[in-house]
């Protein structure tokens, strides 16, 4: 064969192994693509059936069906029904966590900071019910997440709310003997409150803007009513002995 076939030869294996390469690399990459869908898809489904059903009565195969798959592409993606679940939250609270971020830290003030995160976490629960009673009420139905699971997401949402406290105390809104690990929690506690009431009534009787409004007046009275003051009142003088002779006045002969 001559030099100038062969090299001619050798140029065109290359060709086509690199063709088959990118062939293969864009299969690979569209079954990645599929499979990402598909575990969306059955997330989606675990939200609508877990708050209609209850996660207790809730089956794998009816979250199956709700996707559209054979049960046992569930356990393709997921372990148990255990895992779905907490696989949604942690899925779900890493997407409100980076929208809450981004929302809250482009605002100038601790105040502004921490209205607004209010205010989304309950335009979030009046806004997707179902996956705001997933949250509040069928999580806490799963032993293995109370027991076992340590929810780094939801750390993540408690440090944003923990930094925009401390925001505030570096800008002297907020009192420096507040403690942001405390203070966190019971905003917080008064959301997650809120927001069960909210999913548990169906039909509430107070209005979105009501609630959002009587919990901001809290949190404002609470935190920035008087930054610069302490917390607790100075410590009253001990009461005097009412058998004790009175301390003569100023001024007057002993």
């Amino acid at each position: 064969m001559p030099a100038e076939t062969r090299a001619k030869t050798r140029a065109e294996t290359r060709a086509e192994t690199r063709a088959e390469s990118a062939e293969a690399t864009g299969e690979e990459r569209a079954a990645r693509g599929d499979r990402a869908e598909r575990r969306a898809l059955i997330l989606s489904a675990a939200v609508e059936v877990f708050a209609e059903r209850g996660f207790h009565h809730a089956r794998v195969s009816d979250v199956a069906q709700r996707a559209g798959v054979a049960a046992g592409t569930i356990y393709l993606y997921f372990k148990s029904k255990d895992d779905l679940l907490i696989s949604l939250f942690e899925e779900r609270m890493e997407q409100i966590v980076a929208t809450f971020r981004a929302e809250v830290s482009a605002l100038p003030s601790a105040r502004e900071r921490l209205r607004r995160f209010v205010t989304l976490h309950l335009e979030l629960t009046a806004q997707n019910p179902a996956l705001a009673e997933v949250l509040t009420v069928e999580l806490r139905q799963s032993a293995k997440f109370m027991r076992e699971y340590r929810a780094p997401q939801f750390g993540e949402f408690l440090n944003l709310l923990g930094e925009v406290i401390s925001f505030g105390q570096s800008r002297g809104e907020i009192a420096a003997d507040v403690e942001p690990a405390v203070a966190r929690r019971v905003i917080f506690g008064a959301l997650d409150e809120l927001s069960l009431y909210w999913v548990s009534a169906k039909r509430p009787h107070v209005s979105l803007e009501s609630v959002t409004s009587t919990l901001w007046r809290v949190c404002e009275g609470g935190l920035f009513s008087a930054a610069a003051a302490p917390l607790l009142p100075a410590p009253l003088p001990p009461p005097s002995d009412p058998h004790s002779p009175p301390s003569p006045s100023k001024g007057a002969p002993p």
